[in-house]
């Protein structure tokens, strides 16, 4: 299905769109981080896993980071948690994010805001091979950063769900095999309740748990020398990365625990 408005990236940005989405993503990443260091309490395991990704990772290789979603704010709050300010002044090395389209992309101010704010409009149940999808792949082959929630949906009930496929399409098909790092978090629900009036809270406790980066270049070449067909490829690295991000829930839980617990024992 076809989205219900125009397509909200240019083909050629000009000097005048770049700047104009450089200073919105600057302005939304300087309040990110201004709330999760000052008005939130934020502790994070094996954050230089995700710094290295970002910062250090070979020009030609994309990343894909893939998290959790328990909150409206868990994209741009947690990314600002986890990178320095400066990534969000520098449009090219930002991520772009998937957003559903009949959520985010409402109405007009919102389709403008967000495509400014590199997040590309994703319809929910129209499959992997989307021109949203097919786009997020262009922007690997770029080199570029992909962030997705691959639950699909704000997870309210919190429990493993079975991930969607569109992050191993994008792992199996991109020209240079992505570097995906898994974080998983907790607490962002209770910066921003999913309840109305939807207010954010001031003083509530994150906590984020980064997992080691996996690579697929092994995997996915020796699937397509044994004629596996794509579905099978995106299946395979769709279940790993699954295992490991609920691998990471036991052990944020157990980091949540002992940062809520850091106020009675001090």
């Amino acid at each position: 299905m076809p989205l219900s408005f125009d397509w909200p990236f240019p083909e050629k940005p000009s000097i005048l769109y770049k700047a104009v989405s450089t200073i919105t993503i600057g302005l939304v990443g300087s309040f990110s981080k201004f709330w999760m260091k000052y008005v939130s309490s934020v502790r994070i395991e094996n954050g230089e896993f995700l710094l290295n990704a970002v910062l250090n990772r070979h020009p030609d290789r994309p990343l894909i980071t893939v998290a959790n979603h328990h909150s409206c704010m868990d994209d741009p709050l947690l990314i600002a948690a986890t990178i320095p300010l400066r990534i969000f002044w520098t449009r090219h090395r930002m991520r772009w994010a998937l957003g559903a389209d009949d959520i985010v992309f409402t109405m007009k101010k919102h389709q403008i805001f967000f495509s400014l704010g590199k997040t590309i409009p994703v319809t929910r149940g129209d499959g992997v091979y989307q021109r949203p999808m097919n786009f997020a792949l262009e922007q690997l082959n770029q080199g570029g950063w992909i962030h997705i929630f691959s639950e699909g949906k704000v997870n309210l009930t919190k429990e493993p769900m079975r991930l969607k496929w569109g992050v191993g399409r994008l792992v199996a098909e991109a020209d240079v095999c992505p570097l995906v790092v898994p974080l998983y978090h907790i607490g962002m629900d209770d910066v921003l309740p999913n309840v109305e009036p939807y207010v954010p809270q001031v003083g509530k406790k994150v906590s984020i748990y980064v997992g080691e980066p996996l690579m697929f270049d092994g995997l996915v070449e020796e699937m397509k020398k044994d004629k596996r067909s794509l579905q099978e490829i995106r299946k395979a690295v769709t279940d790993i990365i699954q295992n490991e991000l609920y691998k990471l829930k036991v052990k944020c839980e157990e980091l949540h625990r002992q940062h809520r617990g850091s106020d009675s024992s001090s």
